[in-house]
């Protein structure tokens, strides 16, 4: 068919059990119509059926433990224990045992279901029974809470006729109290008459008395008057002889004090003029002071020289401070720049990161030079280029760790990925260095075309991280040019011969085909940088330290001398005041003799002022005894008009004392008649209300008989003219109105007082109250919930039935998978350690579950050891390079050989990755292997292969040709090809 307009797949298989012949699957593909036509033995068929074949042949594309291109290698090593297991199953192991897996997980999650289900089921049955029993007790409960409240119905309905009962006594009672009180009223009203008659007869008496007494009353009161008035002029002469005699004795002190205070100014005087003679002759003090001014102003003049220099001190102080606080400001601000650097680091590579802090607390654990992530150690000279270092390093290697020595990376992976399971990269420094090796071209050759500088010239790093970019990135040939270059970018490819360039914006990589030498290139627009944009100048910050270092030593000085020069100023100061104290000493000892002359003129003139007052005691004297003579004489004649009133009050007083006694008899004798009157009222208007009481007490009690009989009859039934049935009589009591009633014979054995009957409903309601939360579905729902439980306890039987035959299934599936799996793992163990052992190396393959049960957990873990100081690890993209991942996988594959049913296995380009020696071992393993009787068919794919590898009989080589001289599809002829192959088979043996 035209390959333009469509094209045939055909696949032929033989397979082992197959008596017919061989399998012949064919796919016509047609472009124009977009569609695909299925044949099997040259008849039509469907897809579907062709599927089916093909897993009858256990064909699975889809396990990579048949089919492994060279870009799911990685993918293989990602497998989980889980997925490998599958993998495993379906390749090697026999068709049933795949499904007794899957039947197990099943069967397990069923078991798991059912466990849940009766576990759930138990409980809440247990919670149900639980809940009756609590309910039983309310049951209980709700009928003696029940048997209560009849009593308490049956009191209540015989209180009414005790109340009755009790209230009708009381209402024959009163109106017999009612009729006796009204008889003693009559008797007290008539015995009143006769003292009202007399009381009338006194009261005339009595106010004839108190006229008379009243006239008296008011004689005395004038003449009492005018005995008042004499009083009070006697008491004003007496009052005029104190004041004389007051005024006498103040002149008299004022007299004794000043002749004090006379004698007392003399003496100061005296005093004065003493002190005066016995004083210093001050005529030779005045040398002294001015010496004295002399120094204390030398003593300031140091003072303030002193205090200058201390300002001086301080200026150059504080600006040594602020030079300071801005230097370790910038230092600061180099230290947040690197802080940003690791914060990055902490977010992306957390375990990159703890292994940073790890090695700075550990370098002293390592004999050469380690260095730091290297996203951390290279500083960009310019951010600005951050994004080409960060496109042409690898992200893995950015955050790997450098090493000069391979003893050293290896004690740090031990550490940090063994036992803290860290995921780390580490390299080493090549052992001679290439920090400085020359670029093979030079700059200046290159400006002409856009470029302006080197990879290696844009950032700072230290030498072993420079060495390792420049051996394995070549940064020192890799030039950085700018739009222009971008603009003649093929001039550049086809001028330079550069195999790697960068312009403004984009990646160029130059490769030259190894067939045909044409030139192929390929771009890439470059990524914006995300790790090496923040820039810490490592110089600038070393000279910030010296400055500071620098700036701290003149502090130090400037401190010391501050210190000297307060000392100093401090002696001045005491210098100063010792001068200042002599000098006041001396000048107060010179004005002394002024101040006492003064003193004394002083007190001379207030002693001449004192001797002119004076005063004459004895003229004085008679003046004051004359004027007190003159006010006695008047006082006498005073005293004897105020006797005579006196006399004529006293007689007055007499007469109406006589008066008051008589009235006092009629008063008394009109009190006692008024007492008994009073008496006699008081009584009679007790006895009234008494009465009065009586009778509205009769009347209320009437009333509450009648409201009483006619409640007790309704609370038993009965309407108002009904009779009450013999069977209910005990007693027929009367009771007003005529109307006729009794208890119900129910009452005889309950109490027959209203104290009783309250004091038992109180203890029954009690009682009927303690019972709460109770109501009349409680009985329906614990007969319903009985049912239930009944209900539950059978469900649980059957599902119980249903978890043992589970079980029971499980066990003899899991004998059937498990015994087997395990001997299929053990083979493929052995003939994978023996592999890894031929290598020098060693490697497991065991069956792994955390939990027998757990058979979806159930997985197979590859361990493997590459080198003697390691232990065993599992395989994982983390612990093994790239050609580790491919020898562990590619021995793997060939474990499974002479245990494995499928037809035929494809591996692509699985020797990448290794290096030549364990490429030649594989590949001699391969061959081997493959080429033993009754293995499966081997197809190993690959665009290169070593020299002198040994080849079977048993291989077939095939060779893929392709490149710029091979001939179009439409002009391949097969026959020609044979033919011509054939003439030269025949011309060879002749020659």
């Amino acid at each position: 068919m035209d390959g333009r307009c469509g094209a045939v797949v055909l696949l032929k298989a033989r397979p082992k059990f197959r008596t017919s012949g061989n399998l012949i699957i064919t796919r016509e593909i047609d472009v124009a119509k977009n569609q695909s036509s299925w044949f099997i033995n040259k008849k039509s068929t469907t897809q579907k059926v062709v599927e089916e074949q093909v897993a009858a042949l256990n064909i699975q594309v889809g396990n990579l433990c048949q089919f492994l291109p060279q870009d799911k290698v990685g993918e293989f090593a990602k497998l989980s224990k889980i997925e490998l297991l599958e993998a495993t199953e379906k390749s090697i192991g026999p068709p049933e045992m795949h499904r007794y897996h899957c039947e197990l997980k099943n069967f397990r999650e069923k078991e798991k279901q059912l466990e849940t289900s009766c576990k759930e089921k138990t409980e809440y049955l247990e919670k149900m029974i639980q809940r009756n029993e609590r309910y039983k007790q309310d049951v209980e409960r709700f009928y003696e809470r029940k048997r209560h409240l009849d009593l308490i119905e049956m009191l209540e309905a015989k209180r009414p006729w005790v109340e009755y009962e009790n209230v009708r006594q009381e209402y024959e009672e009163v109106k017999l109290a009612r009729d006796r009180v009204k008889e003693e009223v009559r008797k007290l009203k008539e015995g009143q008459i006769p003292m009202t008659r007399r009381i009338e007869e006194i009261e005339r008496q009595r106010h004839i008395l108190e006229a008379r007494i009243k006239e008296k009353a008011t004689d005395i009161k004038e003449t009492s008057q005018k005995c008042k008035q004499k009083q009070d002029i006697i008491e004003r002469k007496d009052k005029q002889i104190e004041e004389l005699q007051q005024a006498l004795t103040v002149k008299q002190n004022e007299e004794h004090d000043r002749q004090r205070r006379i004698s007392n100014t003399r003496k100061m005087i005296e005093d004065l003029q003493n002190e005066l003679k016995t004083s210093e002759n001050c005529e030779n003090l005045q040398p002294q002071i001015d010496a004295i001014t002399n120094d204390l102003r030398r003593v300031q003049d140091e003072k303030a020289l002193c205090e200058g220099e201390v300002i001086d001190k301080r200026g150059e102080k504080e600006s040594l401070e602020k030079e300071r606080k801005s230097v370790g400001d910038n230092i600061v601000r180099f230290d947040n720049l690197m802080n940003q650097k690791e914060d990055k680091l902490r977010q992306r590579y957390r375990d990159t990161y703890d292994a940073v802090l790890w090695l700075r607390s550990n370098r002293d654990k390592f004999k050469q030079r380690v260095c730091e992530p290297i996203m951390l150690t290279i500083n960009m000279k310019d951010n600005k280029n951050a994004k080409y270092i960060e496109n042409h390093i690898s992200s893995n290697d950015l955050r790997a760790f450098v090493f000069e020595s391979q003893e050293d990376m290896e004690v740090f992976l031990k550490e940090i990925r063994d036992n803290k399971k860290l995921r780390v990269n580490a390299v080493t420094a090549p052992k001679s260095s290439y920090a400085d090796k020359a670029p093979s071209r030079s700059l200046n050759e290159l400006k002409q075309y856009g470029f302006f500088s080197y990879l290696r010239e844009l950032f700072d790093a230290p030498d072993p991280v420079m060495s390792f970019l420049c051996c394995h990135y070549h940064i020192h040939e890799v030039p950085v040019g700018t739009e222009r270059t971008r603009e003649r970018i093929e001039r550049v490819i086809q001028e330079t011969r550069l195999k790697q360039m960068y312009t403004a914006e984009e990646k160029y990589v130059v490769k030259t085909s190894f067939y045909s030498d044409k030139v192929i290139s390929s771009n890439t627009s470059l990524k914006v940088a995300q790790f090496l944009t923040v820039t810490v100048d490592l110089e600038q910050r070393r000279h910030l330290e010296e400055q500071l270092k620098e700036i701290n030593r003149k502090l130090q000085a400037v401190e010391a001398g501050l210190i000297a020069l307060r000392e100093r100023n401090r002696h001045l100061e005491h210098k100063d005041n010792e001068l200042r104290q002599k000098k006041k000493e001396l000048l107060e000892s010179k004005t002394k003799k002024r101040q006492l002359e003064q003193k004394i003129s002083s007190k001379l003139g207030s002693l001449k002022l004192m001797e002119q007052d004076t005063c004459n005691l004895e003229e004085e004297e008679r003046k004051a005894s004359t004027k007190i003579r003159e006010i006695n004489v008047q006082k006498a004649k005073l005293v004897t008009e105020l006797t005579n009133f006196v006399k004529i009050c006293t007689s007055l007083h007499i007469q109406k004392v006589d008066l008051i006694l008589q009235n006092t008899t009629v008063i008394s004798e009109k009190n006692k008649l008024e007492s008994d009157y009073m008496a006699a009222s008081s009584q009679l208007r007790v006895t009234e209300q008494h009465f009065i009481e009586l009778d509205e007490s009769r009347q209320r009690l009437l009333q509450k008989c009648k409201e009483l009989m006619k409640r007790a009859r309704q609370v038993c039934n009965l309407g108002a003219e009904q009779t009450v049935p013999q069977e209910y009589q005990t007693q027929v009591p009367t009771i007003p109105n005529g109307h006729n009633s009794s208890p119900p014979m129910a009452f005889q054995d309950l109490p027959n007082t209203l104290d009783e009957i309250d004091a038992l409903l109180t203890e029954e309601r009690s009682r009927a109250s303690c019972f709460t939360g109770l109501n009349p579905t409680v009985v329906e729902e614990y007969t319903k919930r009985e049912e239930e439980i009944e209900q539950l306890t059978e469900e649980l039987k059957i599902k119980k039935v249903e978890l043992d035959k589970y079980r029971e299934n499980i066990s003899q599936v899991k004998e059937r998978w498990l015994n087997p799996l395990k001997e299929l793992v053990e083979k493929i163990n052995e003939k994978f350690s023996n592999f890894f052992s031929s290598m020098q190396c060693a490697g497991e393959v065991d069956l792994h579950t955390e939990n027998e049960e757990d058979y979806d957990k159930y997985g197979i873990r590859i361990r493997v050891k590459f080198r003697s100081s390691t232990q065993l690890h599992e395989l994982t993209p983390h612990h093994q390079s790239g050609g580790e991942r491919s020898v562990s996988t590619m021995l793997y594959l060939m474990a499974l050989q002479e245990l494995n049913r499928c037809p035929f296995r494809v591996v692509d380009e699985i020797n990448q990755g290794m290096d030549p020696i364990n490429e030649r071992r594989v590949f001699e393993m391969v061959v081997n292997t493959a080429c033993k009787e009754n293995t499966s068919q081997y197809f190993f794919i690959t665009p290169k292969l070593l020299q002198n590898l040994p080849y079977s009989e048993k291989m077939t080589v095939l060779f893929v040709y392709n490149g710029p001289h091979m001939l179009e599809p439409n002009r391949w002829n097969l026959k020609a090809f044979q033919r011509r192959r054939r003439r030269i088979t025949f011309t060879q043996p002749s020659q």
